[in-house]
């Protein structure tokens, strides 16, 4: 089982296998690196080493006391890219994932990156005049307690959520450990501190080709935030995924492992 410990002693867990080009797979808020599973097969079979991570507090890595911000999440991304000696990766991330991307380019850069693709996440989830794409209802007002209570995860918004036996079988037909959830009181300044950020700008100077995807029937957000946070970048396309929710890699595996390997493949080395 392979793991690395940060430069703060916290040992992360990831999974690694294939090979060529590497291709760095980061999950959501409590959702473990297994929830890639149905995109494992496709990019290793397209002759790509695919590196999955559990974040602190996810999966079957450590769960300190301490860390529980976006800014130490993308530090761990860094300390993982710099224990394996890893360049020109692709690095992928789905919702709070994707913002951990985000976080670790705004500290580290894009050297040792080839490109980045997210999949349903907003740069900023609040809700304000000039940016109109965040999480339903979030509002600076509102920001201090609306994740405080479940309620806040049902906007009344886009498609039914996966059906949890069945994902959990299809993971485990994939080779995953099945689905599973860390979302605890523990986690919930992890979940303040990501509603907080504003990513725009760190978009906006990304040094290597970006593709932005959404769900067009996502449950947290509006679809547009992909065409929107596409613009801020002219390296940066979008893709809408249709009949696809927040977890639209498992909604529509089929077309978002599409997508992701011809973004993969534009960006591959010595292409």
């Amino acid at each position: 089982m392979p793991r690395i410990t940060t430069n703060d002693g916290v040992s992360l867990h990831y999974y690694d296998e294939g090979d060529g080009q590497p291709v760095l797979l980061i999950s959501g808020y409590g959702a473990p690196a297994d929830d890639w599973a149905l995109q494992w097969a496709p990019l290793r079979g397209a002759g790509y080493r695919v590196i999955s991570l559990d974040r602190r507090w996810h999966g079957r890595s450590d769960r300190p006391a301490w860390g529980q911000r976006m800014s130490r999440h993308g530090k761990d991304v860094d300390d993982l890219l710099t224990s394996l000696d890893l360049r020109d990766v692709v690095i992928v991330g789905q919702s709070m994932g994707a913002n951990t991307i985000w976080a670790y380019v705004s500290l580290c850069g894009t050297e040792r990156l080839a490109g980045i693709a997210t999949v349903d996440q907003t740069p900023k989830m609040v809700n304000t005049p000039d940016w109109p794409y965040g999480f339903y209802g979030l509002t600076d007002e509102s920001l201090g307690t609306f994740f405080t209570t479940p309620e806040a995860f049902a906007t009344g918004h886009g498609r039914a959520w996966p059906d949890p036996v069945e994902l959990d079988a299809a993971i485990k037909a994939a080779g995953g450990r099945g689905a599973e959830s860390l979302i605890t009181p523990d986690t919930y300044p992890l979940l303040l501190d990501h509603s907080r950020q504003d990513w725009r700008d760190t978009v906006a100077r990304a040094e290597v080709p970006v593709l932005i995807t959404a769900g067009a029937e996502s449950q947290f957000w509006p679809a547009e935030h992909a065409a929107a946070t596409a613009a801020l970048n002219p390296k940066a396309t979008s893709t809408v995924f249709e009949g696809a929710g927040h977890t639209a890699h498992v909604d529509r595996p089929d077309a978002v492992n599409e997508r992701l390997l011809a973004f993969a493949d534009s960006v591959r080395t010595g292409s």
